[in-house]
C-alpha cells in the first residue's frame, strides 16, 4: 500500500469490480393522499418518483449498472404505511449475465400497513446462458392490507436467437400476514437447464414463465375474471384463504405479456400498468 492506494505487484491481478446497490422508499398518508416519507438510494440502485394525480404513489426502480453478474448485489425496501397506496416497478427488464463465480443476489423487502395497498410490479428478469441468480422476496402484511406481486422470467430472448443451456436460478418467496406465514415457495433451477425445462412437469419446453400473487379480500371474486383474462395461454389460477395465485408459461416474452397485462389489469381494478411497461 502506498498513500492508502493498493498497488499491484508483478503476478497479481485486480479483482473484478462488483455492483452494489440499495434503495428504500417509505410512503405515508398526508391529507388523504400517499406522500413520500423516507427516501434512500446508494450505489447502482436509483429510484424515481413520477408525478401522480390520483392520490397514490409510484416508485420506479433503476439499476444503473445495466445488468448483474456473479457477485453483484441489489437490495430494495418498500414500505407502504397505514392507508397508503404504493406501486413499485422497474425502469426496464433486469438482465442477469454469465457468471464466472458465484450468484448475483437480489433481495427485496416489502412492508404493507393497515388499510394500505402495495403492488410489486417489476418488469421481466432475463437470464442469459450460464447466468447465476439468487432472488429473495420477503413481505410483511398487516391484517387489512392488500398486496399484488408479479415476477416474470425469460430464459434468453427468443427473438434474438438466445437460449439458456446451463446456469442457476433460485427464487425464494415468504409472505406473512400479522406475523403468520401465508405463502412460501422456492424455485430452483440448476445445471442443465435446457433439459430441465423440456420436462412436461416443469415448463414443457417453454422459455417464459411468471407467478402472480394477490393477497386480499377480493381474491375469490376476482378469480373467474383472472382466469378469463389468461385465456388459452398455458397456466392457470386458484384462490383459497384470501390468496390468489396464477402461474403462466409462454413460448416467449411477447406471448407472456399478452396474458400478463390483462390479468394484472383485473387485479388492479382496471387501472393501467405503470407507463414504463409500455415504453
Amino acid at each position: 500500500m502506498q498513500g492508502g492506494v493498493g498497488v499491484l505487484t508483478p503476478g497479481m491481478t485486480a479483482p473484478p469490480q462488483r455492483t452494489y446497490g440499495r434503495g428504500q422508499v417509505t410512503a405515508k398518508q398526508a391529507g388523504g393522499k400517499t406522500r413520500l416519507d423516507e427516501f434512500y438510494q446508494e450505489g447502482a440502485a436509483k429510484i424515481r418518483i413520477p408525478e401522480s394525480f390520483d392520490g397514490s404513489m409510484e416508485a420506479v426502480l433503476i439499476n444503473t449498472s445495466g445488468g448483474l453478474t456473479g457477485g453483484d448485489r441489489l437490495n430494495w425496501v418498500m414500505d407502504a404505511a397505514d392507508g397508503t397506496t404504493l406501486t413499485a416497478t422497474t425502469q426496464a427488464c433486469e438482465k442477469i449475465y454469465r457468471s464466472d463465480g458465484g450468484p448475483a443476489v437480489i433481495d427485496t423487502e416489502l412492508r404493507v400497513g393497515e388499510g394500505a395497498r402495495l403492488d410489486w410490479l417489476p418488469q421481466e428478469t432475463i437470464l442469459f446462458d450460464d447466468a447465476s441468480l439468487n432472488r429473495r422476496l420477503d413481505v410483511d402484511l398487516a391484517e387489512t392490507s392488500e398486496f399484488l406481486a408479479i415476477e416474470a422470467v425469460l430464459l434468453g430472448r427468443k427473438a434474438m436467437g438466445e437460449a439458456v443451456r446451463y446456469g442457476q436460478f433460485r427464487d425464494r418467496w415468504r409472505v406473512r400476514r400479522s406475523g403468520t406465514l401465508i405463502h412460501a415457495e422456492d424455485v430452483r433451477m440448476t445445471g442443465d437447464i435446457e433439459n430441465l425445462i423440456a420436462q412436461t412437469a416443469v415448463l414443457g419446453g417453454e422459455v417464459a414463465f411468471a407467478t402472480l400473487l394477490y393477497c386480499g379480500k377480493r381474491g375469490e371474486a376476482l378469480l373467474p375474471k383472472v382466469r378469463a383474462a389468461l385465456g388459452e395461454m398455458g397456466g392457470g389460477a386458484s384462490e383459497w384463504n384470501g390468496k390468489l395465485v396464477a402461474r403462466i408459461v409462454a413460448p416467449d416474452g411477447y406471448s407472456l405479456r399478452k396474458s400478463l397485462i390483462p390479468a394484472l389489469k383485473v387485479l388492479r381494478e382496471n387501472e393501467n400498468l405503470p407507463k414504463v411497461w409500455h415504453l
